[in-house]
C-alpha cells in the first residue's frame, strides 16, 4: 500500500480527527536514555538533544520541562510519503488564520500538532480546506 498521491483526493478525503489529550514537546540530552516510565508518542534525535512528544500529564509526572501545549490532529487519509503539496495545502490556510502547526508525516498519515487553545479553530479551517 503506497498511499494517495493526488492532491485533490488527499484534500477531499483527509478527514481530520482530533486525538484526546494535550501533547507537549520536551528535550533530553542525547547521552541520556529515555526514561523507561515514559511512553512518548514521538521521538526525534537531533544534534542538540532528543525531542520527545508526550502527554502533558506524563511529562509533568516525570518532572520533565516542556513547552508547546498542543492538540494532535490526524489527517486520516492514507497519504503517500511522495505526495507533493499536501502539507503546503494544509498549512497555508492554518498560517492565514494565524495558527502555528508542527507537522509530522508518518507511514500512513500526516499529523498536525496545533496550539491547544486554537485546536477547534484549526479543525474548522481543515474541514473547510477539505470542502466539508
Amino acid at each position: 500500500m503506497t498511499g494517495e498521491r493526488d492532491l485533490d483526493a488527499l484534500l477531499r478525503h483527509m478527514k481530520p480527527e482530533m486525538r484526546p489529550g494535550i501533547f507537549v514537546f520536551c528535550a533530553i540530552p542525547t547521552d541520556q536514555p529515555i526514561p523507561a516510565a515514559l511512553s512518548p508518542l514521538l521521538t526525534f534525535r537531533e544534534q542538540e538533544g532528543i525531542t520527545l512528544v508526550l502527554l502533558r500529564e506524563e511529562a509533568a509526572a516525570a518532572g520533565i520541562r516542556y513547552g508547546f501545549a498542543s492538540r494532535l490532529i490526524t489527517l486520516t487519509v492514507h497519504s503517500s510519503l511522495e505526495a507533493v503539496g499536501f502539507l503546503a495545502a494544509i498549512t497555508a490556510p492554518l498560517a492565514a488564520a494565524g495558527i502555528s502547526v508542527n507537522a509530522v508525516s508518518a507511514f500512513y498519515h500526516d499529523h498536525l500538532f496545533v496550539p491547544a487553545d486554537r485546536a477547534d479553530e484549526a479543525m474548522a479551517v481543515l474541514q473547510e480546506a477539505s470542502g466539508a
